[in-house]
């Protein structure tokens, strides 16, 4: 037996006629619908919960932009570190795209924030206002008391989650016990108040205002998914030869297909697409639909699967394991797994040999050199060391590659508190008999009292 995936549509006919209706999802449960919650309480934990972590006397996870620090538990950066960041966006991006040849838009189905936060409003909107048939005719009823009330403590709680997930996303940036203990609103800054109150917006209106609209018309994921996928890539699947005709079962009827058309499947689906037109860029894998269907198969007493988790090999071969050695090793999987590989394995030795402690040099712009009272030439400069560990650190400072060349620091004792950073002015003096008029390059080096010194070119100039 065999058959094929209906192609992939632009936009299904009903959900062009139902652009602008309001789409109710029905509640399920189910396998995928368990793994979904999970995944939104796990996720908001984490989100929640981490900057409240405390590390060696300081929130653990804190991105400190008006300091220059980024603190990742026992690990603290700076801005010259940012290429961590742009290999943790390649890898987020890499590993994206590799799931996505692999199991389809399972991220936007389970955990994507909007998905996530989507999900967490229809909790709280069937808390207040009930269950689907219930929302229907609360919206189609008259305005009344009972209306007003549900839909306002509806959408109150939803602005109160907003604000909580706004103060919580800034803190991330801000430390998020300052924000707790300000006691108000105006003892915040400004740019603390215009954050909360921006990403909490977003969130109302995106979550709990646009929510579906987001997935289909905005994000531009779902348009470019499909050059992802191919004919072992793993997708939500109705099953025609199976299912049709489809229809109701009574007895004395002809011979019918497993689907009952009962559509529950559209009903339960958060972008009111129907499955059984085929694949859409509207899906978003969140398996809700399979769930439901199961639910279906197993009251009428059919095997469960008509809507099913399943690719397009496995349904034209008939057959339903869904991995094998072949399909997890496909080239394009290599090729992901390589790059993903290789750019966590740079990142690895780079954050390895990371040194607690940077500096950096600027040349003295009052004066190129002059000459000393002994008679030797002098260049001054300005040096930036920063201490990214977590006690305090004694450096000195030494010069490489010039003859006879000596250096002088004020202070003369470098010592940078933890966390800290310190400027130090250098003068750099050499004998005018070992050096010919022009520019010499040497090195700075610093060097710590523990640890190993890092070394920093310049140049010193004869005139």
């Amino acid at each position: 037996m065999s058959t094929t995936v209906q192609p992939l549509h632009r936009v299904s006919a009903k959900a062009a006629r139902d652009a602008r209706n309001k789409i109710y999802p029905r509640l399920t449960r189910g396998c995928f619908n368990t793994i979904r919650v999970l995944t939104v309480l796990i996720t908001q934990a984490v989100f929640f919960g981490l900057p409240w972590l405390q590390w060696n006397g300081r929130q653990a996870v804190l991105l400190d932009i008006d300091h220059e620090r980024f603190y990742l538990f026992g690990l603290i950066l700076g801005p010259q570190d940012l290429v961590y960041l742009a290999g943790l966006l390649i890898v987020s991006a890499l590993g994206l795209f590799g799931w996505t040849a692999l199991a389809g838009r399972l991220w936007c189905g389970n955990a994507c924030p909007q998905t996530v936060y989507t999900e967490i409003m229809l909790w709280i909107e069937r808390a207040v206002q009930g269950d689907r048939p219930a929302r229907m005719r609360l919206d189609a009823a008259p305005r009344a008391w009972n209306t007003l009330w549900r839909k306002g403590l509806s959408h109150g709680l939803m602005m109160g989650f907003a604000l909580l997930t706004g103060a919580t996303f800034v803190g991330y940036f801000t430390p998020i016990q300052d924000i707790a203990t300000s006691g108000s609103w105006f003892a915040l800054g400004g740019w603390t108040q215009f954050w909360l109150l921006f990403y909490a917006v977003f969130t109302y209106v995106l979550a709990g205002l646009l929510r579906e609209q987001v997935c289909k018309h905005m994000c531009p994921y779902a348009r470019f998914q499909g050059a992802m996928f191919d004919d072992d890539t793993l997708i939500i699947s109705y099953d025609p030869v199976r299912g049709e005709p489809r229809g109701s079962r009574k007895q004395g009827d002809k011979p019918r297909g497993d689907c009952v058309d009962c559509s529950i499947c559209v009903q339960v689906c958060p972008t009111g697409i129907d499955i059984r037109e085929g694949l859409q860029y509207e899906c978003i894998g969140c398996a809700a639909c399979i769930d439901a269907c199961d639910t279906v198969m197993d009251k009428i007493g059919a095997p469960r699967g008509l809507i099913r988790f399943t690719s397009q090999n496995a349904m034209a071969r008939g057959v339903g394991r869904l991995f094998g050695w072949k399909t997890l090793f496909r080239p394009r999987m290599v090729v992901y797994a390589v790059l993903m590989a290789s750019v966590i394995g740079a990142m690895g030795v780079g954050l390895w040999q990371h040194q607690p402690y940077k500096f950096n040099v600027l040349r003295d712009r009052a004066f190129l050199s002059r000459e000393t009272d002994d008679g030797l030439l002098e260049n001054g400069f300005t040096l930036r060391v920063m201490n990214y560990g977590e006690s305090a650190q004694d450096y000195r400072v030494e010069v490489e590659g010039l003859p006879s060349a000596s250096v002088s620091t004020r202070p003369e004792k470098i010592r940078v508190e933890a966390n800290g950073d310190a400027t130090v002015y250098a003068w750099v003096r050499a004998d005018t008999a070992d050096l010919p008029r022009g520019s010499h390059p040497f090195r700075f080096r610093l060097v710590p009292k523990q640890g190993e010194a890092l070394e920093t070119d310049a140049s010193f100039i004869a005139e």
